[in-house]
């Protein structure tokens, strides 16, 4: 037994009612178990119950053990003076009790604490593994929302921070994170620093340009180290050079990996990629939170790198000849990460609804990702049709199912109800 399952016991009175009685002998009428507290003070507030002949509104504390009370200090905080029941799993100490006690070790279903000792124990890659696919539509569909909501909140506290950092400006805040996600995980925080080290005032002075907006980028993230035998990395490193002199640049410290990184991810041909998306748009977020939609998105992310790089994934490296065009998965993937989240957190700032509904309606317009979570749901026969349904369950996965949140969980919640309604 947890504290943590006792309060879900009790919020959800999943133990029998019949013929309750306090430690004391006081029969106890639960009328209203309480509002489960998640700050300071006693676990239940406004709970209403009648005690004996009397009716009373206040507070419940719930402990594994009666002994708890004293053992945390209640009795010297005057939190704890107002309440009405002292819910505990074992009395393991009768006396001198400040409320009267009621014991649920006897009360509970073996089979509810049997599941949820195997979910605590399976080393699934989901605790409730085989059990979710029998979960009503409509479980799924309110709790995947709900999901999603605390994902995009999640995220909009980063891009908020970053606004803060950046003096409220909300330009360089989205640059910033483009950036992060054009280096996808591997080299999400060295391409951050790199848009870090080059503020937007710097880079407008150039963006008419294609050269020299490559040159900053590579050049920032040491890339342009090499002696070069192809004529055009060698104009990129002398104009690197000069723009390093002039704005007085340091590289970043932070390495830039290409380990067993698909070519088409190559860090070199990225930040290509992203040199023209500057090349050929102007004040990048700005146009985007007035787009209507994702097909609108899509059309300013299809961008091609410059054409040296049509045959080169790399400097100096000759491959096949091929349009280094930006995918519509990685697409796709700057709309999921950046671009709808930046829209949710705008709204979000602003106390608008209209971003943050837009933000939605795109990740309801959008495929939903194929990854190593989303197909471990659809082993579970959990499926995804949208962006919207994907990072609800990333979400679920990594917040909920890896950090065995299971009693915080409307599906983990929906099958131990299932269990007790089995047992009767």
């Amino acid at each position: 037994m947890t504290e943590r399952l006792l309060q879900f016991i009790w919020q959800f009175q999943y133990f029998n009612r019949d013929n309750l009685q306090a430690q004391s002998g006081e029969t106890i009428h639960i009328l209203r178990p309480g509002t489960l507290n998640t700050n300071q003070g006693p676990d239940f507030s406004e709970a209403r119950l009648r005690l004996g002949d009397t009716l009373l509104v206040g507070n419940v504390e719930l402990h594994i053990k009666s002994s708890d009370w004293k053992k945390h200090r209640h009795q010297h905080d005057s939190n704890y003076r107002n309440i009405l029941l002292h819910v505990v799993w074992e009395d393991d100490e009768p006396d001198n009790q400040a409320a009267p006690v009621l014991v649920l070790e006897q009360r509970v279903s073996k089979l509810l604490l049997q599941q949820y000792d195997d979910w605590m124990r399976k080393p699934s890659f989901v605790p409730c593994g085989g059990a979710v696919a029998g979960i009503n539509d409509l479980v799924w569909a309110s709790w995947k929302e709900r999901l999603l909501a605390e994902r995009l909140q999640r995220k909009s506290d980063y891009v908020l921070q970053v606004l803060v950092r950046n003096q409220h400006h909300w330009e360089e805040t989205f640059w910033q994170l483009l950036a992060r996600n054009f280096g996808i995980k591997v080299n999400a925080d060295a391409f951050e620093t790199v848009a870090r080290s080059l503020p937007l005032t710097l880079l407008a002075r150039h963006k008419s340009r294609l050269l020299p907006l490559e040159a900053l980028l590579l050049g920032q993230a040491g890339l342009l180290g090499g002696d070069y035998k192809d004529e055009y990395p060698r104009r990129l490193q002398q104009e690197y050079h000069f723009l390093q002199h002039k704005y007085k640049l340091a590289p970043i410290t932070a390495p830039v990996h290409f380990l067993r990184m698909r070519p088409a991810a190559f860090p070199t041909l990225r930040l290509a990629q992203l040199a023209m998306l500057l090349h050929a748009s102007a004040h990048l977020f700005a146009g985007i939170k007035e787009m209507p939609d994702v097909k609108t998105v899509l059309g300013l992310l299809q961008v091609s790198a410059g054409d040296y790089w049509n045959d080169h994934y790399n400097l100096d490296e000759l491959s096949a000849p091929l349009q280094k065009r930006l995918g519509l998965g990685m697409a796709h993937n700057i709309i999921i990460n950046t671009a709808a989240v930046v829209l949710f957190a705008y709204g979000l700032y602003h106390k608008d609804e209209l971003f943050k509904n837009k933000a939605l309606q795109w990740l309801a317009s959008i495929p939903a990702e194929k990854n190593a979570i989303t197909r471990g749901w659809q082993q579970q026969q959990v499926d995804s049709r949208q962006a919207w349904d994907s990072q609800a369950l990333i979400e679920l996965k990594t917040q909920y199912c890896d950090k065995k949140r299971c009693l915080d969980c409307s599906v983990g919640n929906a099958l131990l109800k299932k269990t007790i309604v089995m047992q009767r």
